[in-house]
């Protein structure tokens, strides 16, 4: 039986590895031809594997190494796409990075280099992309989803200020965007993830694998950081990607942002104080 993909071409950014990998093996499994791609070649092939182990044949994938954050890298990435696949219908933007300051600077004193690079992976690259997949998707009637974060709501986060600022401008350009591209039948949607086990937290900082565990399993454990109980997994957050990413399932959905963090930002810091500071015998009657 034909998935829901069948017959669909899709491309995921920052595919090598964490969300975008999963989200890569979810779209193949489900009868996509995919297009993987990030800079590191060790987690390419690593994706590479993921993708054979699951039985899927390799006409129905591409891997392509490329920096999206230059013209020529996309330029590359769309082509190939189109020489091995002929057409284009989803375009997953998944590529994005919390830069870190050469200085080891936090807040608002991290450079304006860091800042400038910041802007190139989450935001700049998002444009390109979409300028130049638009004709190719406008045909296709296709379907663009953003991933970008929770760190884009309307709360201030003191350790990096850049990257928050990126995410929530992401986001506007979502907006923007889908109500400009759905007259070419493209629709255009955002995915804000939560904390999530991928290897952010080693790649972007320098963790060890059990330093990130123990970060995961901490945060978790702590239902006022995470109501639902434990950190997302990579699969979570692919499901809600397809879910937008699929026309039959979504159609009605232009613009907006679909939130998956296990209830993180549903509480507020007081919340979490006070309820810290109670215990049940304060409810005992």
């Amino acid at each position: 039986m034909p998935g829901r993909f069948a017959n669909k071409v899709a491309i995921i950014t920052g595919s090598s590895n964490g969300i975008g990998r999963e989200t890569a093996l979810l779209f193949a499994k489900e009868g996509a031809k995919v297009t993987v791609t990030g800079r590191n070649p060790e987690r390419l092939q690593a994706s590479k594997k993921a993708l054979l182990d699951a039985g899927i044949p390799e006409s129905n994938f591409l891997i392509v190494a490329a920096d999206i954050t230059t013209s020529s890298g996309q330029d590359e990435l769309i082509g190939q796409t189109l020489d091995k696949f002929g057409k284009l219908n989803i375009l997953v933007n998944n590529a994005g990075a919390s830069i870190k300051d050469p200085q080891n600077r936090i807040g608002i004193s991290q450079s304006l280099e860091t800042y400038e690079q910041t802007m190139k992976i989450n935001v700049e690259s998002v444009i390109g992309m979409t300028q130049k997949t638009r004709p190719h998707l406008a045909k296709t009637k296709g379907d663009i989803v953003n991933v970008s974060s929770i760190v884009a709501v309307p709360a201030g986060w003191s350790l990096l200020a850049y990257y928050p600022m990126a995410k929530a401008a992401l986001d506007q350009y979502t907006r923007s965007a889908a109500i400009d591209l759905i007259a070419e039948g493209i629709r255009v949607n955002t995915v804000n993830p939560g904390i999530v086990r991928t290897g952010f937290h080693e790649s972007e900082f320098g963790w060890s694998a059990e330093e990130a565990k123990k970060f995961y399993d901490d945060m978790g454990a702590n239902r006022s950081s995470i109501p639902v109980g434990f950190a997302g997994r990579p699969e979570h957050i692919a499901k809600a990607i397809a879910f937008l990413a699929d026309r039959d399932s979504s159609e009605y959905i232009i613009g907006q942002n679909i939130v998956a963090d296990g209830g993180t930002t549903m509480v507020l810091g007081i919340h979490a104080n006070v309820l810290n500071s109670l215990n049940s015998s304060s409810f005992s009657q």
